[in-house]
């Protein structure tokens, strides 16, 4: 009797037959890796909020337009809507469905009498008595499918918000290219005019000439390159705002805009990928296959159905619910329970239990990506910076060597040769800082959106 009763109030109550779930431990180190890790210890928590980290209005106000008018986002918002009306979809089949008809039916009988039949009724059709919980892992299923759609939806806007920022950047990069393309074809049309001149007096060769109208071709093709860049930018502002751009939002240079990035504080512990969306939205999917599991389960044991129906039967409508009506009362009661399938049903175990491995495989090794992700932006975070100033200690040299031998060439001292090696030198030292900002910056972008960008609300309940 004492055995009895539990086992009674599991099956009025419907007992779950998926397995328990605990989360997967993490398959990386709890800390981050080597000088990595020094970096990180700078600070607890990310504060990741994009309008804190990235300083420029002109940033901040693309990225607000964006999150009203981007194509992904909508379509991401319509995905998680159209998870969250499927639970409630799938909850429905928790509770039993009621439906209500009525009928007159009016005819006439030998004899020309006339006959009218009403009928009114209420009835409950085919309710399954979740004993086994089917029905309640199919529920919890699709709920973590809501929420796996919810987090996809944040990833996207985590997505985006990186894209505009490092689009942005590229732009003000593009910008100092094409001006030190600009700059460096101003000195070598001076370069050729006096080359042109020396010519003339018969003090120069004419391959010097030449060699100076292969720096100045050279910087004016570059010109027309990264005009076609800025364009080309813009082109991809657009679509990622999802509305024409306004140029007053668009940086000046590189030097200007990279300052505007900081780069979010990463903390010491590892666990703090957990809360990337792309994470957030594996555990759920891992989730959902080990409800299906229990579904599977459940499938293995019968199913009890209920039915019932209350009608009336009148002569007349106004007759239906008076003393000339006739009450019906049904019940009806079923069960199911599969006995030779063929193996089929224990084959949907082995099938839902082989998902839920292959989802658990796929989450872990969303964490390992992560980790690497977040691990590769503070290893560069950690020496971008020495970079930087080799970089601009390379083009003040380059700058002043340009300027010593191009004096040094007007008054005859040095060769076109060296003269010509020192804008080179110079515009590749440019260009290589320009590259080694955008590089530094893009950087502290990439660390933003390794580590998930802010943390944010949770999505609506279903």
């Amino acid at each position: 009797m004492r055995r009895a009763l539990p086992l009674a109030a599991c099956l009025l109550a419907g007992c779950s037959l998926a397995p328990a779930y605990e989360r997967p431990a993490a398959p990386v180190q709890a800390q981050w890796p080597g000088d990595a890790a020094a970096l990180a210890d700078q600070a607890g928590l990310p504060a990741a909020d994009y309008r804190t980290l990235f300083r420029d209005p002109r940033l901040i106000a693309l990225i607000d337009i964006a999150l009203e008018n981007n194509r992904d986002l909508r379509q991401a918002a319509a995905n998680v809507a159209r998870a969250r009306a499927q639970f409630r979809i799938q909850r429905a089949d928790l509770f039993p469905q009621l439906d209500a008809g009525a009928d007159v039916v009016r005819g006439n009988q030998a004899g020309g009498e006339t006959r009218t039949t009403a009928t009114a009724d209420l009835s409950v059709t085919a309710y399954e008595i979740d004993l086994f919980g089917r029905i309640r892992s199919l529920t919890d299923a699709a709920r973590e499918n809501y929420l796996a759609t919810a987090a996809d939806a944040q990833a996207v806007r985590l997505a985006l918000i990186g894209d505009i920022a490092q689009a942005w950047l590229t732009h003000a990069a593009d910008a100092s290219l094409l001006e030190i393309s600009r700059l460096t074809a101003e000195t070598a049309q001076r370069t050729e005019a006096l080359t042109q001149a020396r010519l003339a007096s018969g003090i120069a060769p004419r391959s010097d000439l030449r060699q100076a109208q292969t720096i100045l071709a050279t910087a004016q093709s570059d010109m027309a390159r990264y005009t076609t860049a800025i364009a080309q930018d813009r082109n991809l502002l657009a679509l990622l705002v999802g509305a024409p751009v306004d140029p007053a939002l668009l940086p000046g240079g590189i030097e200007e805009a990279g300052e505007t990035i900081d780069a979010p504080l990463p903390g010491t512990s590892s666990e703090v990928l957990l809360r990337r969306p792309d994470i957030m939205a594996a555990e759920h999917d891992l989730r959902a296959a080990n409800a299906q599991i229990g579904a599977a389960r459940a499938a293995l044991f019968p199913r009890v159905t209920l039915g019932a129906l209350f009608g009336l039967v009148g002569s007349s409508l106004d007759g239906l619910f008076g003393s000339g009506g006739t009450q019906l009362q049904q019940g009806a009661a079923g069960i199911t329970w599969p006995i030779f399938q063929g193996g089929a049903a224990r084959a949907g175990v082995a099938a839902s239990q082989a998902q839920r491995d292959a989802l658990l495989a796929a989450y872990e090794k969303a964490i390992q990506t992560a980790y690497r992700e977040v691990a590769d932006a503070l290893a560069r975070q950690a020496t971008i910076d020495d970079q930087l100033g080799a970089d601009r200690l390379r083009v003040q040299a380059s700058e002043d060597a340009a300027y010593l031998v191009d004096a040094r060439y007007r008054g005859g001292i040095d060769s076109f040769l060296a003269a010509l090696d020192a804008q080179r030198s110079l515009y590749t030292a440019r260009r290589t800082l320009v590259a080694s900002l955008l590089e530094a910056a893009g950087n502290r972008v990439t660390l933003y959106r390794a580590l998930g960008g802010e943390m944010m609300p949770a999505p609506p309940a279903p």
